[in-house]
């Protein structure tokens, strides 16, 4: 039984990049001819993508994280990545929908927040850093939340400003990162002395590209339909999505490197650049006034281009962000390097 379970996550792990493209296709095709099934599916996104995040902190060593932490070039290029540069790009991709405030306002919110929930399980899937990026979550929080409402005052005024709840960020940073960080760390700790915690420990970690097929299946099933329902005022949005992946993540690899940074860090500052906050962020948007009814299916069409970006990402970036092969060492590049 145990070697049936091995061949069979050894196969779905190498086929991963296929079997999350289906998810996302059979998502899309549950959403549209069923759209009954929004109302149960949308409160499950955040329980699964927990479940997911769970499963990425058991595979992450805390005393890497510990390390992780006093990695100033690192947290550095991400920070200048994300609250620096990102902002140049979404200020001139935003005037593209300036003149409709709900579109205008969606776009900033998605745009301006960098993820810091499954970006870490993407940028594992590409050899990226997880342990950096897992560090970094609390300092890419706390900015956001600091920087938000001064980018929206910019870029959109200051009537949008008084009209944000602060609360779904703290809610979501509780529930999508300390409690799932917090019971990998307990899990881990049990691996350490019992059986039935290294079992726990192993199936968790097994799960993996399972429950990344079933989150994106989720949350492409719930949202889709609504966002076909508005397609005509939407489709305005989607050309700046699918821009701002390639730009950010050529900014991304260009400052991993000019930051000297070893080949899973430039991984995971690429990924860092392109993953936006939308999950976390579509509270915001469902909190705005009626005069904003839209601004939540902008952050929702932003999810979907996304989804199928990050796929195609876990399979292009290791291609073209990987060690010069006169100066690849085991001791710079790590073990993720390939």
């Amino acid at each position: 039984m145990l070697g049936g379970m091995r061949i069979a996550v050894e196969w779905w792990e190498r086929h991963q990049v296929v079997l999350y493209l289906a998810a996302l296709v059979v998502g899309a095709i549950v959403g549209l001819a069923a759209p009954g099934v929004a109302g149960p599916l949308e409160p499950a996104i955040a329980p699964v993508l927990g479940l997911l995040l769970y499963a990425t902190f058991l595979g992450v060593p805390f005393a890497a994280i510990g390390r992780a932490l006093g990695d100033w070039r690192f947290l550095a290029a991400v920070v200048a990545l994300n609250f620096v540069l990102v902002p140049v790009i979404v200020f001139g991709l935003s005037r593209f929908v300036a003149h409709d405030e709900a579109l205008l306002v969606g776009v900033l919110l998605v745009l301006l927040t960098p993820c810091v929930d499954y970006v870490i399980v993407f940028s594992g899937l590409a050899g990226g850093a997880r342990d950096r990026l897992l560090a970094a979550t609390l300092l890419l929080m706390l900015l956001q939340i600091l920087l938000l409402p001064f980018y929206l005052w910019l870029m959109a005024g200051s009537d949008v400003v008084g009209a944000i709840d602060p609360q779904p960020f703290v809610a979501a940073f509780l529930l999508l990162i300390v409690l799932p960080l917090m019971l990998a760390a307990l899990t881990q700790l049990l691996a350490k002395r019992s059986r039935a915690g290294r079992a726990i420990a192993r199936g968790a970690s097994a799960a993996m590209v399972p429950l990344m097929m079933i989150t994106l299946a989720v949350v492409v099933a719930s949202q889709i339909f609504a966002v076909t329902g508005s397609l005509g005022r939407l489709l305005a949005v989607v050309p700046l999505y699918v821009v701002f992946v390639p730009i950010a993540a050529v900014l991304g690899a260009v400052i991993g490197r000019v930051a000297h940074l070893d080949v899973p860090a430039r991984r995971a500052v690429t990924f860092s650049g392109v993953t936006r906050n939308s999950l976390v962020v579509l509270p915001l948007a469902l909190a705005l006034p009626a005069s904003f009814s839209l601004t939540p299916l902008v952050v929702v069409t932003q999810t979907l281009v996304e989804l199928v970006a990050m796929v195609v990402m876990v399979a292009l970036v290791p291609r073209f962000i990987r060690a010069d092969p006169r100066t690849r060492t085991a001791h710079a590049d790590g073990p993720l390097a390939r």
